[in-house]
């Protein structure tokens, strides 16, 4: 799953990239308003991490936009101000969630996998997709009742088609959420993962939509 994170505050934000990256999502960050903006209008992001006050351009400001030009990715706002008003601004802005500073990281995580699930429709942490389950909150994936050692990498991919299970997710969706900015990444690196994934999940886990993308799951 690939997350920005848009904070002007650069020591909270590479904590805050460590802490995601190491959990499993593949994590964008940018210091300013104008470029979370563009970011979050123009890019794929299962989730953003918005603090309110960016330079340039306002965390409010930003979220009313993102919402009046059809963005939908769920928004969890952070910001050191406190009072009942200014939270109220922002959810009524767009916001899906708010978590004032300092926090603590696991609060954080929880919460965002919270949000990432309810996105797409699922309410447990765990997702089930016939004989495999993916742990969101250990990061563990099981199959048939065995645990499977995946890498990061391989994990971020069975994690993004079982949060989207049924619907067939395009290669280059797929690829963004498994990659982020690493664009050195090519289709066949995908293609040679899938194969990969498909000794170990079992080769019905993941189908292939030829000239659309892949799936898991029956595809709607």
């Amino acid at each position: 799953m690939r997350l920005l994170v848009a904070e002007d505050d650069k020591r909270i934000a590479e904590d805050v990239r460590t802490v995601l990256t190491a959990a499993g999502y593949a994590v964008d960050v940018t210091h300013n308003g104008q470029d979370a903006w563009f970011r979050g209008d123009t890019e794929d992001y299962g989730l953003v991490v918005l603090d309110l006050g960016l330079p340039g351009m306002d965390g409010i400001s930003i979220l009313k936009q993102w919402r009046m030009s059809g963005r939908h990715m769920p928004v969890l706002v952070l910001t050191a101000r406190g009072s009942w008003a200014e939270r109220v601004e922002g959810i009524d802005a767009g916001a899906d969630d708010y978590l004032p500073k300092p926090f603590q990281f696991e609060e954080l995580l929880a919460r965002i996998r919270a949000l990432i699930r309810r996105s797409v429709g699922h309410g447990a942490a765990t997702i089930e997709v016939a004989s495999l389950v993916v742990d969101t909150r250990t990061m563990r994936v099981v199959v048939d009742g065995m645990p499977l050692n995946l890498t990061p990498f391989e994990y971020r991919l069975v994690s993004y088609l079982a949060h989207h299970r049924g619907r067939v997710v395009p290669a280059s969706e797929l690829q963004d959420h498994v990659y982020g900015d690493d664009f050195s990444r090519d289709g066949n690196a995908l293609e040679a993962m899938i194969a990969r994934l498909r000794k170990k999940l079992g080769s019905d886990v993941i189908s292939t939509r030829r000239g659309f993308g892949y799936v898991m799951g029956d595809s709607v």
